[in-house]
Order: structure tokens, then sequence, then C-alpha cells
């Protein structure tokens, strides 16, 4: 299939924003909105999930683009939202229009032949204007004392010395009265999480997956790495100066060690793989609207083994320690026993990649998944031995609130 890129006039990142939260796709970060906008013409399956080695470049030589050089991540894009379990299949999809607009306002759309007119596409757009809503049903998943319970039960295991570090994650689900707009959704979430990128999908069943993620999995751009994990968590009351709460954030001695066990993780892992990988000696605060995290930056470059593309990286990290655990395969089984449900595309990674490999990925956190009138929405805690199960219960709640302040007019 041939397409054509080129440099268009500054677009609307609103517009943009609201037709690809609806139908298409979404990662709109800090510093640039990537939209993927009409139908689907292509998908590269994952038949095996993230198991085996992902046939990138088989695949972009099935399409030609012309037009002039540009920066990563323009041109041919796949986009996608993967399941949490990396051995479940999954897809990525090339759209009939990528638009790649930069905060500076350099806008590159590329467009396949015979696809919709991208202007009146826009033209005939509606912003969002749909209100948050009241709940007409709202169950926890599970209940917030039965979660407590839950991480009593992995404190113990983690004190007999079974694990360093487990996730645990519960769900609320609900229903309003009207249809939800994703659209509305993504406008929200942008509003409120400017630290954050925020991605919408496409994900099985005719539903949309829509978030505000503030963790970076991993970027590669020309063969650089780079990773930003969180771990560490407090909440930040409305209305308070955030300082103290940050401060003690950073002198948490729980925390800090809850943190240092992924860091830790990340770059050994990247240190197998790469000649020279650095990370921040002490994490800095992420604040976002209602908690905090601490959060470390850590780069990599000179790759001394074949990674080719960024879905390696992925197969390589995921899941870190930040939603799955250390080990990695004894808290995954935890995991499944004592959540006991499927995370589907909970804290799965959510982005992008092009043809030449680069990519930009994020852990899908802080996202609720809409189908009608219905919605999903999880968080989750990383529990180790000095957890305290009523914090953890609680600090779930928090980010079930933050998230669901999107979609209900009501507090959790």
């Amino acid at each position: 299939m041939r397409f054509r890129r080129y440099l268009s006039a500054p677009l609307s990142t609103e517009t943009l924003r609201a037709l690809g939260a609806r139908q298409g796709a979404v990662v709109d970060s800090p510093d640039v909105l990537r939209v993927g906008l009409g139908s689907v013409v292509d998908s590269l399956v994952l038949e095996h999930g993230l198991s085996e080695a992902t046939p990138i470049a088989a695949f972009f030589d099935q399409h030609h683009l012309e037009g002039p050089d540009a920066p990563a991540g323009t041109g041919l894009l796949l986009f996608a939202s993967l399941p949490f379990d990396r051995s479940e299949s999954g897809h990525l999809d090339l759209y009939e229009i990528t638009v790649t607009r930069f905060r500076d306002g350099d806008t590159w759309v590329t467009i396949c032949d015979n696809a919709p007119d991208l202007e009146l596409m826009l033209a005939e757009a509606e912003l969002p204007s749909q209100e948050t809503q009241s709940a007409t049903a709202l169950t926890l998943r599970p209940s917030g004392e039965e979660y407590a319970h839950n991480v009593a039960r992995a404190v113990e295991r983690l004190r007999s010395g079974e694990m360093d570090k487990v996730v645990l994650a519960r769900s609320v689900v609900g229903t309003v009265d009207e249809a939800i707009d994703p659209a509305a959704v993504a406008q929200r979430l942008r509003r409120r999480e400017t630290r954050c990128t925020i991605y919408a999908s496409s994900v099985p069943g005719g539903r949309r997956f829509v978030g505000a993620s503030p963790e970076l999995l991993v970027s590669r751009i020309d063969g650089d790495v780079l990773c930003h994990p969180l771990a560490g968590t407090i909440a930040i009351p409305p209305h308070i100066a955030p300082d103290d709460y940050q401060n003690w954030l950073l002198g948490s001695a729980k925390n800090l060690r809850e943190h240092s066990l992924l860091v830790d993780a990340v770059t050994t892992l990247l240190a197998e793989h790469y000649a020279v990988v650095t990370a921040d000696p002490t994490p800095s605060i992420v604040s976002l609207r209602t908690v905090a995290h601490l959060g470390t930056w850590i780069r990599a470059r000179e790759a001394t083994v074949a990674l080719t593309n960024a879905l390696d990286l992925i197969a390589l990290l995921h899941p870190t320690a930040a939603v799955g655990g250390l080990p990695q395969q004894r808290a995954l089984q935890v995991i499944n026993e004592l959540e006991g449900m499927s995370r589907g595309h909970y804290a799965g990674p959510v982005g992008w990649i092009d043809e030449k490999g680069d990519g930009e990925w994020w852990i899908a956190i802080r996202g609720v998944m809409l189908e009608g009138r219905d919605f999903e929405a999880w968080a989750g805690a990383g529990i180790v031995s000095e957890s305290d199960p009523v914090a953890e219960r609680e600090e779930t709640k928090d980010k079930l609130a933050s998230i669901l302040a999107a979609v209900l007019v009501d507090r959790l």
C-alpha cells in the first residue's frame, strides 16, 4: 500500500485528540501528539504475544512511503494497547491517516491512497461537550476489606523470603445513564494530568481504553533508550501545599526500598544488552493532581545484543516490577492467585512504533475501559514486606478516585 508524508499547517490538537479517542488511536505525551485516524488498513498480529521475535521490518516492507525526510515518529506508525499478560495475543494497527503534531506546531501528516479527506474529517468533528455523570451502579472488585486481606497474605509471603515485591491490583466497575464519550474522558484527563501521556485505543469487543499514564516503560529513538520507572506513592489532599507530603515520600524507607528494587531490576536487564547504562543517583518526585510518585530516569546506549526495535525492548522489560513484582515469575503466580481475575489491558504496554524500529511505550495505568454506559478502571499498589494492608488499600482507592474523576461527578 502506498502512503504519502507531508508537512502540514498546524492542526487543532483538541479536534485530533477527539477524533482519535472516539474511533482511532491516541498517544498524547506532553511533547508530541500522535493520532491514528480513519480505518485500520493493516495489522501486525502477535499471535503469541511478546514471547517471540516480532517481524517489524517485514511488515513495513509491504508498504511504501513517499515524501520528505522527517523526525522519528512520523510516517508509517503502528499503534497498540497490548495485554498485561505477555503471552496473550495482541495486535498493532496501521491507520489510513497518521498525524504527528509537535508542541512547536510542526505537524506531519501521513495518508494512504483513497483515504478520507482529512480537512473534511476535522471540519465535521464534534468537540467533546459531555459532562461527568453520576453512577447508577458501582462495585469494587475485590472490596476494600478483601483487598486488605490479600495484601496481608502477600506480606506473609514477602516476610518469608518468597518474593521481594508484588503488585496487587483491584478494579471498580460501574454504569452511568448516558453512553460515555471517550473524547470527553480524554479531554478531561489532558486538562487534569498535564505531566501524563494520554492514550486511547480500541481493544477486543468494541471497547475503548482511555487513560493518562505517568510512567514511560521505554523509549527508543535512534538507538538511544530511555526508561522512567515509578514506584513509591503518597496521596496529596486537595487544596493542600504538597511540599511536606513530597518530602515525606523522599524520606520514606518503605517507599525508597520499593523504588530501588524496581530501578535495580530495570538497570540490570538493560546492562545485559547495552554497554552504557546510567541512572539518576537518587529518585525525584513526579507530582500529579492527587498523588505523587518516586521516579528515576534510566538511559542506555551502545547495544551489545541485537535489540533491533522498540518491541524487542518491551519484550525484554515487560512486566517491570512497577506492575508485576520480583522475582517476576513468582510474583506473577501470586498475582494470579490473589487477584483472581484477568487484568486484560490494564498495566500492559501502550504506544507506537515506526518503520525504523523507534517507538515510545507507556504502562497503561490510570486507565478506564469504556463500553457504552459501562466502565471499568483499575489501580494497583506495590507490596513489600513493610507494607501496611490498610495503607495499601487506601492507596488504591486514591488512585481509582483520580481516574474516575474523568468519568463520574461523584467521589468514590
